[in-house]
């Protein structure tokens, strides 16, 4: 039951942190200090009732996560709000959550061998991720157009927008910078990160336009905020498990 209870809890504030991130692709830290404080009754309360076990759990748990997201958070793999979620997750959860609901068991694939439940949503969330280049691509199919042939491999990551209609579009990035040569030609470099349009001269490109030396259209990629796939990976995991762990031993017991 407190299990239950805790995921009914954490719901909501995963949910705002979602809505807050595709709003304005941040996460306010207040968001995670009420999660926190509020959150500490459960805390409080299975440290009585688990004792010295669930203290060595919660420890494992605090510091296994802390260092993991700390690590990925300088690698640029996600940014702070998503870390300190993750470590707020750790602390409210230090042990696999298991219930009973409607005459079954959760997780439905078993609870994986390595417990850590903070890591299978993180897991999760980044294996998730990982379809996202499939929809885009999908996504180019649907609105295909003869000049995604010259950059076939941006459909994966991208798609093609008029420069005319940036203005009025939101968390954007440029998947190419625009240079001129010493000749007056424009010359295309592949931008790996994303470069925030009105950071880079807008008016150039618009400039460029005119002058006929690119396109109407131009290779944009979405910012697409990692609260997302972590509140799908916690959601995920609550249902189902530890997607990774189960499609490594499905390869290995054949």
């Amino acid at each position: 039951m407190i299990e239950i209870l805790k995921i009914l809890f954490t719901m909501p504030f995963l949910l705002y942190s979602c809505y807050s991130d595709l709003k304005i692709r941040r996460v306010s830290n207040r968001v995670w200090k009420y999660m926190l404080v509020s959150g500490s009754v459960f805390v409080i309360y299975e440290i009585f009732t688990g004792g010295t076990p669930y203290l060595k759990a919660l420890f494992l748990s605090g510091v296994i996560v802390f260092i993991s997201v700390y690590i990925l958070f300088h690698l640029g793999a996600f940014g702070g709000g998503d870390a300190k979620g993750l470590i707020v997750l750790s602390i409210l959860f230090p042990l696999y959550p298991i219930f009973q609901f409607s005459e079954e068991t959760y997780p439905l694939l078993g609870k994986p061998l390595i417990g850590l439940f903070t890591l299978t949503v993180l897991g999760n969330a980044l294996l998730l991720t990982t379809l996202v280049p499939l929809g885009m691509f999908c996504y180019n199919l649907l609105h295909f157009s003869p000049e995604m042939l010259k950059k076939p491999l941006y459909m994966f990551i991208g798609y093609r927008t008029e420069i005319s209609s940036l203005k009025n579009k939101e968390h954007l990035g440029l998947l190419e910078k625009f240079e001129l040569d010493e000749n007056g030609a424009v010359i295309r470099k592949f931008a790996r990160t994303g470069l925030d349009f009105d950071a880079n001269q807008k008016p150039e490109l618009e400039e460029y336009m005119k002058k006929g030396l690119i396109g109407k259209d131009i290779w944009v990629t979405p910012g697409l905020p990692f609260m997302l796939s972590i509140t799908v990976g916690f959601i995920t995991s609550i249902i189902f498990g530890d997607f990774i762990f189960y499609i490594i031993m499905r390869l290995i017991l054949g």
